[in-house]
Parts: structure tokens; C-alpha cells; sequence
């Protein structure tokens, strides 16, 4: 009989500005913007043995009817600059950031991202997603979008060009040799050619091989276009499910899916977002997660929810009473702009979710609790301790994105109560082992795969 070994957790912190997580209006919120924050959760995770703070990005203000909404999306900054500020503050956590592949090009973003792995010793990262959204798509240059279905098309040969790229350095293209004055040792470092649906370009790209070959990809996709996307080509999976038996569910789909495109099972993390509430007991903590739920289902809150679902404007309903007796209308202008849309089917998830409300007598706001607030981990920290572990040994995921409800102090007492629980049960580790992100989460170091090696080189 073999006993299993014990999985390590992977952690991650997030910084998700201004949202539906996240309380703002919190009397110890400090600035979103402020470099202050991202430093503090950056460095306290590190202090965790964390393996890396993720940043998200917001590519335009959110509206609801053609005025923008407080209690989500407004003011994130950029997300290379910070990673690159927290680049020179840490010296282990990994730096992943998101960054998207329809209003970017590759040769720039390639270019960026390398220089992050540079900068940083090997710690970069790369959340890859996409969007169709023409009210984003109105910020850019091409002032509009892709057809919905052609998003994963320019995705799939976008990250295989920035990996082309990528891999245009030999990592001893370098000689560097003073004494004869020989900087390349590889007179063709650096030539690139891909020619595509999507992409055409040629030349020379500028930033030699990085520490990590390639930075980390990471990516999010439920749909089946999405997960096999994600399986062919991420080295982590940001899943949305963070409940047993669908996260296991999940978990075993995309492990599957990638040993189909001829990958380890090993070499694929998955890793949802989740939430954590504190207390000294479990009622007192299940106390302090309401009270937080309550904040976080404000009105506003609940309202672009479902209006986003139904695509009407839903505010004659009352919040405490039965849900909608009209059916969503896909057809009208949306009127929630600049969100992500996660539901595949309008009207079979508004189907399930009256099913829902009906078995469990609940109204819209007990509804909106029900389906949309983020898993927690609640109790205390040895109840938390065990609920972690229970959850990633169980094989629901190989870890956690974290965070408090409030910025930026809302990870302390994980970081301070929760952590040295895993590390004394053997799930997280003590010290970092590797010194890349890689190395760390135990990932490969990609083969490097010079897409045109056959071109002439020039000195």
C-alpha cells in the first residue's frame, strides 16, 4: 500500500481593487492606488512564504446604465509598473499580473514581460485573458473589439507568437567578453519571423532569454473552448470553484485534458480564489463573515448582479422579495458594461437560479448571498487550518488565491495566525526552496523551441 505524499499549498495574494470583495468603505481600507498598499500585501505575503501576489487589471470603468458604479472596478493602475516597483522590494514572492491578449500586441507585451523575469530574478508572471468587449475595446487604438468567437483564435496565436519570442535567445547567446570585445555570442539571437491569421511580424526581439525561459502563464476559462485553451497552454489555472465536489470536478477535467495535449498531469496548477474570515470561535466568526457579506451585498451590489444576468434595468424590484417574473432580454444593449460575463446560457442559469430561490425560500438578496459571494474559509485559525488543507489534499485544487476583505492589512492575521498552522502540519512550506517562480510552484522550465532557427542570421 502507497500512502500519498502530502501536497503543498500553493498561495497566492491578491490585490483586486475596488470590487465587489473588496470594502473600500472600510474604516482601516487604506488607498488602492498608493504604492503603500501593494508593498504591504506583497511583503506580508513573502513574510507567508507565499508564491506570489497577483494583480489584476481594469481596462475601463464599469457602468450600469451609462454612469459608472462605485462598489466595483475604478481607479486600478497599470499593472507592469507596480510589479516592477515590487520587483525591488521582495525577493522571493512571484509577480504575476493580468494582462490582456486582445488589446495588446505581442512583440510589446513579450518584450515587457521579459524584462519583468529580468528584473526580477525569475519571478514573472502572466494572467492571459481575453475579451470581445467593444465598450473596452472603445479605450484602444482600434477603437472596437473581436468577433466573440474569434477571442480564443487571436489568444491561442498570441501566447505561442510572445513564446516564439520568447525563445528567439539562446540562453548562452551572451558571451559578454571584455578582453575581445565580443558582446553576442549568437549572431542570430534575437531574429524572429511568425507570419499568421492573427499576426504578422518579423525582426529582431531585443531582451535575451530569461531567467524562467518563459514567465508563467496563467489563465481562467470555464467554458470547454476555454478549459482546453487553458489546458494547452498555462502552467496555472485561476478556476472560479473553490466548493467541493464541483472544484474536484474541475480539477480532474482540466488534469485530463491536459495530459490529452501530451502534458504531465503535474505540470498544471489549479488555484481558485477564496476568502477567509477569522474569529475566536466559530460563532464568532461566522458573526464577523456576515456582518462582512451584509457590506458586501449592498444594494448597488446585488442590483448589477442580477441585472447583469436579466440585461434589464431591474430596479423596481424589491431586493427582499421573489426574484424577477420577466426573463432576461440578451437582445437590448447590455445595460452593465466593462464586467466579465461568466454565464454561459442566460436563461438556463436564471432557470437554475428561480429553482434555487424556490427550494430555499430565498429572495434576491438571499439569493445573491447564495451564488455569488466568494468561498470562505471561516472559524478559527486552527478551523481554517484544517478546512485549507482538508480542501487541497482532497484534490479540489493545488492551492488558493487570498485575500482579506479590506486592503491593505486584510491579510495579516493570515499571514500571522493561519500560516504557521500549515507549516507545522508539513502543507507550506517553511523557506523558499527555489529561487524563480517556477522552481517554486515545481514547474518545468520550457524546452526552448526556436520557431525559425533555418533563418539567416546577420552579425
Amino acid at each position: 500500500m502507497t500512502t500519498r505524499k502530502r501536497k503543498q499549498i500553493i498561495l497566492a495574494a491578491y490585490v483586486g481593487g475596488v470590487n465587489e470583495h473588496t470594502l473600500w468603505e472600510h474604516p482601516q481600507a487604506g488607498s488602492q492606488i498608493a504604492f503603500d498598499t501593494f508593498r504591504h500585501v506583497a511583503q506580508t505575503a513573502e513574510r507567508g512564504r507565499f508564491d506570489y501576489f497577483f494583480l489584476a487589471e481594469g481596462l475601463a470603468l464599469r457602468e450600469r446604465a451609462g454612469r459608472v458604479f462605485e462598489h466595483d472596478i475604478a481607479g486600478r493602475p497599470d499593472t507592469l509598473p507596480v510589479l516592477a516597483a515590487l520587483a525591488a522590494v521582495t525577493e522571493h514572492i512571484g509577480l504575476v499580473g493580468t494582462l490582456n491578449s486582445t488589446f495588446n500586441e505581442p512583440y510589446e507585451l513579450a518584450r515587457q514581460l521579459a524584462s519583468l523575469d529580468h528584473l526580477s530574478g525569475g519571478r514573472a508572471g502572466w494572467n492571459v485573458v481575453t475579451s470581445w468587449d467593444a465598450f473596452t475595446g472603445q479605450n484602444f487604438r482600434r477603437g472596437g473589439f473581436l468577433p466573440r468567437e474569434q477571442r480564443y483564435a487571436r489568444a491561442e496565436e498570441f501566447v505561442r507568437t510572445v513564446r516564439e519570442l520568447w525563445d528567439s535567445w539562446a540562453g548562452d547567446a551572451l558571451a559578454a567578453d571584455k578582453q575581445s570585445g565580443r558582446f553576442l555570442r549568437d549572431a542570430s539571437a534575437g531574429v524572429f519571423a511568425h507570419h499568421g491569421d492573427q499576426f504578422d511580424i518579423e525582426g529582431r526581439f531585443t531582451v535575451p532569454r530569461s531567467p524562467q525561459g518563459h514567465p508563467v502563464i496563467v489563465q481562467a476559462g470555464v467554458s470547454p473552448q476555454g478549459r482546453d485553451f487553458a489546458a494547452a497552454n498555462s502552467d496555472l489555472i485561476f478556476s472560479p470553484y473553490s466548493r467541493l465536489p464541483e472544484a474536484r470536478d474541475f480539477y480532474d477535467d482540466i488534469k485530463k485534458r491536459a495530459v490529452a495535449h501530451g502534458r504531465h498531469p503535474d505540470d498544471i496548477k489549479i488555484v481558485p480564489g477564496a476568502g477567509f474570515v477569522l474569529g475566536d470561535s466559530r460563532e464568532d466568526a461566522e458573526e464577523r463573515a456576515a456582518h462582512i457579506r451584509e457590506q458586501q451585498l449592498s444594494d448597488r451590489a446585488v442590483l448589477v448582479q442580477f441585472e447583469q444576468l436579466w440585461n434589464r434595468d431591474l430596479s423596481a424590484y424589491d431586493l427582499d422579495g421573489p426574484l424577477p417574473d420577466v426573463d432576461p432580454d440578451p437582445e437590448a444593449p447590455p445595460i452593465i458594461q466593462g464586467r466579465a460575463f461568466i454565464h454561459q446560457d442566460r436563461f438556463e442559469t436564471v432557470r437554475q437560479w428561480r429553482a434555487l430561490a424556490e427550494a430555499k425560500g430565498l429572495s434576491i438578496r438571499g439569493l445573491a448571498a447564495e451564488v455569488s459571494t466568494r468561498e470562505q474559509f471561516v472559524g478559527t485559525p486552527e478551523q481554517v487550518a484544517d478546512a485549507l488543507d482538508a480542501f487541497v489534499q482532497a484534490d479540489g485544487a493545488d492551492g488558493v488565491v487570498i485575500g482579506g476583505h479590506h486592503t491593505p492589512h486584510g491579510l495579516d492575521e493570515f499571514v500571522e495566525k493561519v500560516v504557521p498552522l500549515l507549516q507545522e502540519r508539513g502543507s507550506l512550506r517553511s523557506e523558499y526552496e527555489g529561487t524563480t517562480l517556477r522552481e517554486n510552484l515545481g514547474l518545468p522550465v520550457p524546452a526552448r523551441r526556436p520557431a525559425h532557427a533555418d533563418l539567416a542570421a546577420t552579425a
